[in-house]
């Protein structure tokens, strides 16, 4: 659930960085089951086990505690995580189920897979969204009906077109991404009906026309689902899946009811500090405040599998099932796209659906391989160092496939058009899932660049390979490019006109795109340009403050009228108040990425208000500046290398003030 977030505010300070010395940072990495840039030690540690060899191995209990014991202790150290737990289901049964490491690491105690409680995430959300598909397979939801129609609150139209519950369950409402109180340490219960009235994302897209993953849209359908069946969300839950899931260390509740407090795993950034953290409360609720075991997750698993049910108590209808199992959209042929709320992860020639989930501290992964008739189920109560919960459970998952569904990937020729498309399709990408009303800015920042190489191949630093490596991606069709040396696939979309629209890759989870960018939005104009607007800001400063204690030291004066003395007064203040309203919005980010709760639990707000109110005062600075180059061109006996500065210094004050309107720092808004 707070991947995205928590992917994206790391990387703030890089980007701040890469601007500052006009290079290009590593754009955002928002990756499930991406190898991604992290120590080798720690990627190595879960994928040393990878059958090479292409030898089947039986999946059966002995193998798999075989493989994970020797697998996953090793890669808790590594990654410097405490503790986790998985559970495999294999035809309607549970094959393996354990824990690994520490649930509590001042009492030592290793986690119990029937009663150890992780937080699971967004992982969540699938029990919401079957939640749903029980009222539409009872006749009360139709999944193609305006939403507007099960609410006591309006959602208004975009270009005309109301959201689903289809879009929904898809992904595609259209909502920009919000973070603001998505997490809090608090310890208050969380009240669905409120956020939902007072979070009511914008919207930036038609309804079914971009995958772009939302929190709030899952918590509009959980607040769907208890107005419709007359019950909460949380004791609707309960009755109609828990229960007949003899899921009895599972719940929404928050704070945690009194039973299940002893079981709870505790929470840690990394091992190796031992500080234990706080329970995390989720809000809305229905996205990600769920709790659970591993053996409860497994009856899931199974129910999902086996046709909706699961010990003979049904959940959902042998064809309500398949339907949610059934693939809804995809954002380019032949890529994996979204069921109904479940999303694609086809990979080693097999039929895969599932959903990841992250808060803060705890990280999960759940998988349905439909044909084989497998799941696969694993939580971990640490961050670790750099990712490693990210690279963990990504590894592990691989490793599982590989050793027990190996399949050579087919190695298709490089197209004729290699050359010519990696030109075609290089440039700047933004993703899909973002927030234009209040972060503009940050995002900007966290583009992601394809580059050509001389090759015909191209790269995009995005993407790493476990070594640390940037993945190469070489042209197998129109568009179509598939990982060098790897089984991953990256597809262009163009528009009629030819131009690229946006590309998707099958190495993350399908819940954004990543969109062009052109002109001076892009992040290569915004570093050049902006690096340079800032440094002669900067020298116009230092020269300002030299220049006064030169003339103080020599007790001369500048040689300017009192009303040319005043114009070039107000120009030095507007090129003070455009300085630093841009350091502020630097320092902000670099804060953001020290310290989440500014993002999530709405900390960020006093300094956003601050921040637009310079920039208004900036703005003014901008004209103070443009005002006094104008009339020092019209002042006689002016030197050239005056007017030459002044004319630089004005023209990079209205790029700045282009920039401050293209980004929205002047936006007043707080929907973040």
């Amino acid at each position: 659930m707070n991947r995205y977030v928590k992917c994206l505010a790391s990387l703030v300070a890089t980007c701040i960085t890469g601007l500052a010395m006009a290079q290009v940072p590593p754009p955002m990495q928002p990756a499930s089951t991406t190898p991604a840039a992290v120590p080798a030690s720690a990627s190595a540690a879960v994928d040393s086990t990878a059958n090479a060899s292409g030898q089947l191995h039986a999946l059966t209990g002995a193998d798999l505690s075989n493989f994970f014991d020797g697998l996953v202790p090793f890669a808790l150290r590594r990654g410097d995580v405490a503790g986790g737990v998985i559970s495999v289901v294999k035809d309607g049964k549970v094959l393996f189920a354990k824990g690994y490491g520490y649930n509590n690491l001042k009492q030592r105690t290793v986690p119990s897979p029937a009663d150890t409680l992780f937080r699971i995430g967004s992982t969540s959300k699938l029990f919401t969204w079957t939640a749903a598909m029980q009222l539409v397979q009872a006749g009360k939801l139709n999944l193609d009906s305006d939403v507007n129609d099960y609410l006591d609150f309006k959602i208004p139209p975009f270009q005309g077109k109301p959201i689903t519950l289809r879009n929904l369950l898809t992904q595609s409402p259209g909502f920009e991404d919000t973070a603001r109180n998505l997490i809090s340490t608090d310890g208050k219960p969380v009240d669905l009906e409120r956020y939902l009235k007072s979070h009511l994302p914008a919207r930036i897209y038609p309804p079914g026309d971009v995958v772009a993953y939302s929190n709030y849209g899952c918590g509009l359908a959980g607040y769907i689902v208890q107005r419709v069946s007359g019950q909460s969300f949380d004791d609707y839950v309960e009755q109609h899946l828990f229960k007949p899931l003899d899921m009895q260390h599972s719940t929404f509740r928050q704070p945690l009811p009194a039973q299940f407090e002893p079981l709870m795993a505790a929470s840690y950034d990394k091992a190796s500090d031992g500080k234990l953290q706080p329970f995390e409360i989720v809000d809305p609720a229905p996205a990600g405040a769920m709790s659970s075991t591993a053996l409860d997750m497994a009856h899931f698993m199974i129910a999902q599998l086996q046709g909706g049910s699961y010990d003979g108590n049904s959940i959902l209808s042998p064809a309500t099932t398949a339907l949610m199992h059934t693939p809804q959209r995809t954002d380019a042929p032949g890529m994996n796209g979204y069921a109904l709320g479940f999303y694609q992860e086809n990979s080693h020639g097999q039929t895969i659906i599932g959903h990841a989930g992250d808060t803060d501290y705890f990280h999960t992964d759940l998988h349905l391989m439909l044909d084989a008739d497998v799941g696969v189920f694993m939580s971990f109560n640490s961050a670790g160092n750099e990712g490693g919960a990210e690279v963990i459970r990504a590894g592990i998952f691989n490793a599982f496939l590989d050793r027990y569904f190996p399949v050579a990937t087919p190695q298709l020729p490089t197209a004729a058009t290699a050359k010519a498309d990696a030109a075609r399709v290089a440039g700047w990408y933004l993703s899909s899932r973002r927030n234009d009303s209040a972060l503009r800015m940050l995002y900007a920042l966290t583009q992601t660049q394809v580059s050509a190489l001389p090759d015909g191949t191209i790269q995009t630093a995005a993407f790493m390979n476990p070594s640390g490596a940037p993945m190469h991606w070489r042209e197998v069709g129109p568009l179509k490019y598939q990982q060098v040396d790897g089984p991953y696939h990256l597809d262009f979309v163009a528009a009629a006109n030819g131009d690229i629209r946006y590309w998707v890759t099958d190495s993350l989870p399908p819940v954004m795109v990543f969109q062009t960018v052109t002109g001076l939005h892009t992040l290569g104009s915004i570093e050049l340009l902006g690096t340079l607007s800032l440094l002669l800001l900067l020298a116009t400063l230092l020269s300002w403050l030299c220049g006064w204690l030169v003339r103080r030291h020599y007790g001369r004066g500048l040689a300017l009228n009192p009303k040319q003395r005043r114009f070039r007064l107000w120009s030095r203040l507007g090129v003070l108040a455009l300085f630093v309203t841009l350091l502020g919005w630097l320092i902000l980010m670099v804060s953001m990425a020290s310290d989440q709760s500014l993002l999530l639990q709405g900390g960020a707000t006093p300094w956003l208000y601050l921040l637009y109110a310079l920039g208004v005062l900036a703005l003014l600075g901008v004209v103070l500046i443009v005002h006094h180059t104008v009339r020092s061109w019209m002042t006689p006996r002016r030197g050239r290398w005056v007017l030459v500065g002044e004319t630089l210094l004005a023209l990079a004050a209205i790029y700045l003030a282009w920039l401050i309107l293209a980004l929205r720092m002047i936006s007043f808004n707080v929907h973040y």
